[in-house]
């Protein structure tokens, strides 16, 4: 069944109103039409059934059938730091950490990004367009909850907001001793967690001097270097199955 978000002031007791982009998708594309059943969820988790009563130009009228909390989030919030890599990566790394379940999204410029925000303007052009790929990706895979893509941050608030989690770490291709598995073993009962990719050329040693300085930790991922676009969904599908949250 072809699912859909909407902003929880569209949802009343007994109905819900499609008023964005979807709306013409669903009459133009799908060819939807009054009687049909959708999907709709309210993007913090709760899933609508829904039946087509009116279609209207730039909306759909929907009578709720029934209602239930959505069983494909995670309990697990979790928050990948990315660097911000060449060309169309980003765009992949966003699709595909939805699929997976991440919560949160936060570009990190980086000394070594090739990529360079030049202004307060770009830097929102740019996450207003993630924003829709992650919204996109997160309706694809069934998602209750649509992941926020944050503003740009630097190295210096990252070190300070990475305090804040239960869990957090660096994976760091020159670490040698510290493995995932170090980390994941005897945390016990967490809620929130996240992590740290660096850009192609990887981080510069200030850059992890700050981290290391606010008491993040470093793992290696193995002998083998990934690229910047691999290793979130890596660890990402690593943390899932670790903390039992693909069930």
């Amino acid at each position: 069944m072809p699912k859909f978000f909407t902003a929880r002031e569209n949802i009343t007791e007994n109905q819900i109103i499609i008023d964005s982009e979807d709306a013409k998708h669903i009459k133009k594309v799908l060819r939807l039409d009054t009687g049909d059943e959708i999907t709709v969820c309210d993007g913090r988790g709760i899933d609508y059934t829904a039946v087509i009563r009116e279609t209207e130009s730039n909306r759909i009228i929907c009578d709720i059938k029934d209602s239930k909390k959505c069983d494909t989030e995670p309990e697990l919030k979790v928050t990948l730091y990315q660097g911000l890599p060449k060309a169309a990566k980003m765009d992949y790394i966003i699709q595909k950490t939805t699929e997976l379940g991440i919560s949160r999204i936060v570009p990190a410029v980086m000394s070594r990004c090739v990529v360079k925000l030049e202004n307060a303007a770009a830097e929102k052009k740019k996450t207003d367009r993630w924003q829709k790929i992650a919204y996109e990706a997160a309706k694809q895979s069934g998602r209750g909850v649509v992941p926020e893509v944050s503003q740009p941050m630097r190295i210096d608030d990252i070190a300070e907001e990475l305090k804040n989690y239960d869990l957090c770490f660096v994976p760091y291709e020159c670490e040698r001793d510290t493995s995932l598995r170090d980390v994941f073993e005897g945390v016990g009962d967490i809620k929130n967690a996240a992590f740290l990719i660096g850009p192609e050329g990887g981080i510069d040693i200030t850059e992890l001097e700050k981290l290391r300085g606010a008491g993040i930790r470093t793992v290696t991922l193995g002998r083998r270097i990934l690229r910047t676009e691999t290793a979130g969904e890596a660890v990402l599908s690593m943390m899932m199955y670790a903390f039992d949250q693909l069930n």
